[in-house]
């Protein structure tokens, strides 16, 4: 993955069809409200292999889909290389931040590699985007409006990031 872009990120979660996917809409809505998608380059990946290939899930598509955002896109596994390609690999929860750091350790990567969390502009505490796809649709409106809430944060730090 080569792009034009100056700044790419990265969302990670387990399967790569819920969280990282709502994430990846989420952000590239907001930067195109921003005037930034040209600048910026979002992905998502999961760092399981369960849903390789697969849409995201339904419910995640459907409350963006209310939010005015469309979810497009299939899973796919987090690689070695995203380490280098991308400045930004965020993960959905402290489990799949480790998961990426013994993936990453030894790759001499310089990407930022933190949970997507510590951009929330109003933290809960918990550091961790729970995980809706056991439950039904109410927790998948509250994972949307986290996403949304540090999506916008995140928007306000890449813009300092770009600027002269």
């Amino acid at each position: 993955m080569t792009t034009n872009h100056e700044i790419s990120v990265l969302f990670v979660c387990l399967g790569n069809i819920c969280r990282s996917p709502l994430a990846e809409g989420v952000l590239a809505h907001h930067l195109a409200e921003a005037g930034l998608s040209d600048r910026v380059f979002v992905d998502s990946a999961g760092t399981g292999a369960w849903h390789v290939g697969q849409a995201p899930d339904s419910r995640s598509i459907a409350v963006a889909a209310q939010n005015g955002i469309e979810l497009s896109g299939s899973a796919r596994r987090v690689r070695l290389e995203d380490f280098v390609e991308f400045e930004f690999v965020l993960a959905m929860d402290r489990s799949n931040l480790e998961d990426l750091m013994d993936l990453e350790s030894g790759s001499g990567s310089d990407a930022v590699l933190k949970l997507f969390l510590e951009f929330d502009s109003d933290p809960t505490g918990d550091p961790d985007v729970p995980d809706p796809y056991y439950g039904g649709s109410d927790g998948f409106q509250r994972v949307f409006e986290m996403v949304d809430r540090t999506c916008a944060a995140l928007v306000e730090h890449l813009s300092d990031e770009l600027a002269p």
